[in-house]
Formats: C-alpha cells, sequence, structure tokens
C-alpha cells in the first residue's frame, strides 16, 4: 500500500511517501502556510496515487493531548472530509528530534535546514508507522480518525 504521512504545522506542513512494498520512507516535500493546503495534499494524493494518509498526531511525553494535538485532529476531520482514502493516526512524538538529528551531518544552514525539516520529520512519522504496521496482526494499521 502506498502512505502519505503528514507532519502538519500552521506555518509548514512536512509529507513523506513511501514505497508500495511499504519498506522505504521518502521525505518528499513541506508546503508553505494554510493557504490551499487541503488542495495541495489532494494533488499530491493523486499523482503519487496515496492509497491511505498518516498524520502525526503531537502527543504529549505523557501521552495527553495538548493545544497542537487538537487542532492536527481538527485538520484530520477536515482532511478526511475531503478525502476518498482513509487518514490514520500516528503518534509522533520526538519525530523533529529524530529528523533534527538525521540532518546534522548534512551540516545546512538554519534556513536550508528549516525547509527541509518537516519533511524529513514527516518521514520519521512514516517510518515509525511502517515499523508498527509490520509488527501488528490487524487489517487496521494505526489509530483511524
Amino acid at each position: 500500500m502506498r502512505y502519505l504521512a503528514i507532519d502538519y504545522g500552521t506555518k509548514r506542513t512536512g509529507l513523506a511517501i513511501c514505497d508500495r512494498a511499504e519498506t522505504i520512507a521518502s521525505p518528499l516535500m513541506v508546503i508553505q502556510g494554510q493557504k490551499e493546503l487541503l488542495q495541495k495534499i489532494s494533488e499530491v494524493i493523486e499523482a503519487e496515487n496515496v492509497e491511505a494518509v498518516v498524520l502525526g498526531l503531537p502527543l504529549n511525553m505523557d501521552g495527553s493531548e495538548g493545544f497542537q494535538s487538537k487542532l492536527v485532529l481538527k485538520f484530520g476531520k477536515q482532511l478526511q472530509n475531503c478525502l476518498k482514502i482513509p487518514v490514520l493516526l500516528q503518534d509522533e512524538r520526538l519525530s523533529s528530534f529524530g529528523a533534527e538529528e538525521k540532518l546534522i551531518p548534512a551540516n545546512y544552514t538554519r534556513k536550508k535546514k528549516k525547509k527541509r525539516l518537516d519533511a524529513v520529520a514527516a518521514a520519521e512519522i512514516l517510518e515509525s508507522f511502517l515499523q508498527q504496521t509490520t509488527h501488528r496482526n490487524s487489517t487496521e494499521p494505526g489509530l483511524p480518525m
């Protein structure tokens, strides 16, 4: 199955995609701002033949929902209403930290790192999701919206 992962943000939203074999998660792009965000994501889904969306859910370290989680859940409902494919939730705790760690060897300037960070974070979310689905004996990976 082809998944698109989304690291949602009010300023930047990162996208990552996996191959059909569900083995490689790759950063795809970063979308700036909120203007036409749903439309741009829909276009990527169609162009890349995506079958399901994995939306990163930023839980607090204790597992509770905070302000950002509520924004993501609201966005997830909007996304689900405009798509014909499933939207699944994936805990994204520490995904940005992992993404920053991956970008250190590239020695990017702060500006270049900012442009790539959200897409790399989305790839981290997707990698976690794919690892969990390979260890799960269920036909329903992730948490549905």
